[in-house]
Protein backbone atom coordinates (compact mmCIF):
# COMPACT_ATOMS: atom_id res chain seq x y z
CA UNK A 1 0.00 0.00 0.00
CA UNK A 2 3.07 2.44 0.82
CA UNK A 3 4.39 1.73 -2.92
CA UNK A 4 0.90 2.52 -4.61
CA UNK A 5 1.01 5.63 -2.36
CA UNK A 6 4.25 6.79 -3.22
CA UNK A 7 3.09 5.95 -7.30
CA UNK A 8 0.26 8.16 -8.78
CA UNK A 9 0.02 5.05 -11.22
CA UNK A 10 -1.10 3.06 -8.49
CA UNK A 11 -4.34 1.98 -6.74
CA UNK A 12 -5.17 0.78 -4.02
CA UNK A 13 -8.90 -1.36 -4.27
CA UNK A 14 -10.51 -3.12 -1.64
CA UNK A 15 -12.89 -5.95 -2.68
CA UNK A 16 -15.58 -7.61 -1.51
CA UNK A 17 -19.17 -8.83 -2.29
CA UNK A 18 -22.42 -7.98 -0.31
CA UNK A 19 -26.31 -9.73 -0.03
CA UNK A 20 -28.30 -7.30 -0.19
CA UNK A 21 -31.88 -8.54 1.51
CA UNK A 22 -35.36 -7.56 0.94
CA UNK A 23 -36.70 -8.89 4.20
CA UNK A 24 -33.56 -8.80 6.91
CA UNK A 25 -33.40 -5.75 9.42
CA UNK A 26 -29.76 -4.42 9.60
CA UNK A 27 -29.17 -3.41 13.47
CA UNK A 28 -29.37 0.41 13.28
CA UNK A 29 -30.84 3.41 16.09
CA UNK A 30 -32.41 6.43 14.90
CA UNK A 31 -33.66 9.83 16.36
CA UNK A 32 -37.22 10.18 16.85
CA UNK A 33 -40.06 12.77 18.56
CA UNK A 34 -40.57 12.14 22.02
CA UNK A 35 -43.43 9.29 22.01
CA UNK A 36 -43.06 8.51 18.18
CA UNK A 37 -40.26 6.14 18.27
CA UNK A 38 -39.68 4.83 14.39
CA UNK A 39 -40.16 0.65 14.38
CA UNK A 40 -38.85 -1.20 11.59
CA UNK A 41 -41.33 -3.57 10.17
CA UNK A 42 -40.25 -7.76 9.66
CA UNK A 43 -41.04 -7.84 5.77
CA UNK A 44 -41.67 -11.51 4.63
CA UNK A 45 -42.90 -13.24 0.98
CA UNK A 46 -45.56 -15.22 0.13
CA UNK A 47 -44.62 -18.66 -0.80
CA UNK A 48 -46.57 -18.51 -4.05
CA UNK A 49 -45.26 -14.64 -4.73
CA UNK A 50 -42.97 -15.01 -8.28
CA UNK A 51 -40.11 -13.00 -6.26
CA UNK A 52 -39.69 -15.57 -3.36
CA UNK A 53 -36.70 -15.73 -5.35
CA UNK A 54 -35.25 -12.69 -5.00
CA UNK A 55 -35.47 -12.88 -1.62
CA UNK A 56 -31.67 -11.03 -1.52
CA UNK A 57 -29.62 -9.65 -4.53
CA UNK A 58 -25.83 -9.88 -4.68
CA UNK A 59 -23.31 -7.30 -5.72
CA UNK A 60 -19.64 -6.88 -6.25
CA UNK A 61 -18.00 -3.99 -4.94
CA UNK A 62 -14.21 -2.25 -5.43
CA UNK A 63 -13.90 0.82 -2.61
CA UNK A 64 -10.50 3.32 -3.78
CA UNK A 65 -9.78 5.41 -1.08
CA UNK A 66 -7.74 7.36 -3.27
CA UNK A 67 -10.55 8.67 -5.56
CA UNK A 68 -12.79 8.18 -2.59
CA UNK A 69 -15.27 6.17 -4.67
CA UNK A 70 -16.70 2.65 -4.50
CA UNK A 71 -18.09 1.06 -7.40
CA UNK A 72 -20.78 -1.55 -7.51
CA UNK A 73 -21.86 -4.78 -9.69
CA UNK A 74 -25.15 -6.33 -9.32
CA UNK A 75 -25.11 -9.99 -9.77
CA UNK A 76 -27.90 -12.29 -11.44
CA UNK A 77 -27.21 -15.02 -9.26
CA UNK A 78 -24.26 -15.38 -6.69
CA UNK A 79 -20.90 -14.43 -6.46
CA UNK A 80 -19.00 -17.20 -8.79
CA UNK A 81 -15.43 -17.50 -10.40
CA UNK A 82 -16.66 -16.39 -13.51
CA UNK A 83 -18.41 -13.37 -12.39
CA UNK A 84 -15.48 -12.90 -10.68
CA UNK A 85 -13.20 -12.37 -13.33
CA UNK A 86 -16.10 -10.34 -15.51
CA UNK A 87 -16.07 -7.77 -12.50
CA UNK A 88 -12.10 -7.30 -12.00
CA UNK A 89 -11.84 -7.04 -16.46
CA UNK A 90 -14.60 -4.45 -15.75
CA UNK A 91 -12.62 -2.73 -12.68
CA UNK A 92 -9.51 -2.57 -15.01
CA UNK A 93 -10.84 -1.21 -17.76
CA UNK A 94 -12.74 1.80 -15.44
CA UNK A 95 -8.75 2.10 -13.83
CA UNK A 96 -7.04 2.76 -16.85
CA UNK A 97 -9.38 5.40 -18.02
CA UNK A 98 -8.00 7.24 -15.39
CA UNK A 99 -4.55 6.96 -15.97
CA UNK A 100 -3.55 3.85 -13.45
CA UNK A 101 -1.59 1.64 -14.53
CA UNK A 102 -1.35 -1.00 -11.62
CA UNK A 103 -4.28 -2.56 -8.99
CA UNK A 104 -2.87 -3.38 -5.63
CA UNK A 105 -6.55 -5.24 -5.13
CA UNK A 106 -7.31 -6.23 -1.36
CA UNK A 107 -9.73 -8.95 -0.78
CA UNK A 108 -10.76 -12.37 1.25
CA UNK A 109 -10.11 -15.65 0.77
CA UNK A 110 -13.32 -16.68 -0.69
CA UNK A 111 -13.63 -19.53 -2.79
CA UNK A 112 -14.08 -17.60 -5.91
CA UNK A 113 -11.20 -14.81 -5.26
CA UNK A 114 -8.54 -18.23 -5.21
CA UNK A 115 -9.97 -20.56 -7.11
CA UNK A 116 -7.99 -21.90 -10.62
CA UNK A 117 -9.81 -19.99 -12.64
CA UNK A 118 -9.03 -17.35 -10.98
CA UNK A 119 -5.68 -17.38 -10.59
CA UNK A 120 -5.38 -18.60 -14.33
CA UNK A 121 -7.58 -15.23 -15.33
CA UNK A 122 -5.37 -13.07 -13.66
CA UNK A 123 -1.86 -14.30 -14.67
CA UNK A 124 -3.02 -14.16 -18.35
CA UNK A 125 -3.99 -11.12 -17.38
CA UNK A 126 -1.08 -9.58 -16.48
CA UNK A 127 0.90 -11.37 -19.12
CA UNK A 128 -0.97 -9.82 -21.67
CA UNK A 129 -0.79 -5.90 -19.98
CA UNK A 130 3.15 -6.91 -19.68
CA UNK A 131 3.62 -7.79 -23.14
CA UNK A 132 1.73 -4.86 -24.51
CA UNK A 133 4.24 -2.18 -22.32
CA UNK A 134 3.28 0.90 -20.84
CA UNK A 135 0.90 0.97 -23.98
CA UNK A 136 -2.51 0.03 -22.29
CA UNK A 137 -4.13 -2.52 -19.20
CA UNK A 138 -3.62 -2.27 -16.09
CA UNK A 139 -2.10 -4.85 -13.70
CA UNK A 140 -3.84 -6.53 -10.87
CA UNK A 141 -1.71 -7.55 -7.66
CA UNK A 142 -3.69 -10.05 -5.54
CA UNK A 143 -3.16 -9.18 -1.62
CA UNK A 144 -5.34 -11.82 0.31
CA UNK A 145 -6.18 -10.68 3.52
CA UNK A 146 -6.39 -13.42 6.47
CA UNK A 147 -8.92 -15.28 7.40
CA UNK A 148 -11.60 -14.77 9.38
CA UNK A 149 -10.80 -10.77 9.38
CA UNK A 150 -12.85 -8.73 7.95
CA UNK A 151 -12.25 -5.99 10.12
CA UNK A 152 -9.18 -5.38 7.77
CA UNK A 153 -11.07 -5.00 4.41
CA UNK A 154 -11.96 -1.04 4.12
CA UNK A 155 -15.07 -1.77 2.58
CA UNK A 156 -16.90 -3.66 5.09
CA UNK A 157 -17.71 -0.47 7.10
CA UNK A 158 -19.41 0.68 3.75
CA UNK A 159 -21.64 -2.02 3.21
CA UNK A 160 -23.19 -1.68 6.95
CA UNK A 161 -23.86 2.07 6.81
CA UNK A 162 -25.25 1.14 2.88
CA UNK A 163 -27.89 -1.43 4.49
CA UNK A 164 -28.83 1.44 6.97
CA UNK A 165 -29.48 3.96 4.45
CA UNK A 166 -32.01 1.55 2.04
CA UNK A 167 -33.42 0.29 4.10
CA UNK A 168 -37.65 0.85 3.96
CA UNK A 169 -39.32 0.93 7.43
CA UNK A 170 -42.61 -1.02 6.71
CA UNK A 171 -42.81 -1.89 3.38
CA UNK A 172 -41.23 -4.44 1.25
CA UNK A 173 -38.46 -3.35 -1.66
CA UNK A 174 -38.51 -4.96 -4.91
CA UNK A 175 -35.59 -6.44 -6.39
CA UNK A 176 -34.59 -3.50 -8.86
CA UNK A 177 -35.66 -0.70 -6.53
CA UNK A 178 -33.23 -2.29 -3.77
CA UNK A 179 -30.78 -1.74 -6.15
CA UNK A 180 -31.38 1.29 -7.54
CA UNK A 181 -31.21 2.57 -3.97
CA UNK A 182 -27.88 0.85 -2.94
CA UNK A 183 -26.50 2.25 -6.39
CA UNK A 184 -27.84 5.55 -5.16
CA UNK A 185 -25.76 5.50 -1.75
CA UNK A 186 -22.57 4.90 -3.54
CA UNK A 187 -23.11 7.45 -6.26
CA UNK A 188 -22.51 4.99 -8.93
CA UNK A 189 -24.62 4.24 -11.77
CA UNK A 190 -26.60 0.80 -11.94
CA UNK A 191 -25.05 -1.21 -14.93
CA UNK A 192 -26.23 -3.80 -16.23
CA UNK A 193 -26.20 -7.15 -13.91
CA UNK A 194 -23.45 -9.52 -14.44
CA UNK A 195 -24.17 -12.51 -15.37
CA UNK A 196 -23.06 -15.79 -16.63
CA UNK A 197 -24.79 -16.60 -20.09
CA UNK A 198 -26.73 -19.92 -20.42
CA UNK A 199 -25.21 -22.49 -22.85
CA UNK A 200 -27.53 -23.54 -25.53
CA UNK A 201 -28.55 -27.03 -25.91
Amino acid sequence: MSMAEANPEWAVGFEDECWWSRLALPTLSSWAEEGKPMRLVQQSVAKDDPSEATKAVSCYGLYLPELDQTWVRFVDGRPVSGITTQFLRWCAEKLEAVGKKVLVLIWDNASWHISKEVRRWLGKHNRKVKKSGSEAGVRIVSCLLPTQSPWLNAIEPKWVHGKRKVVEPDALLGAYELAERVCRVFDCPHYEHLSIPQEVA
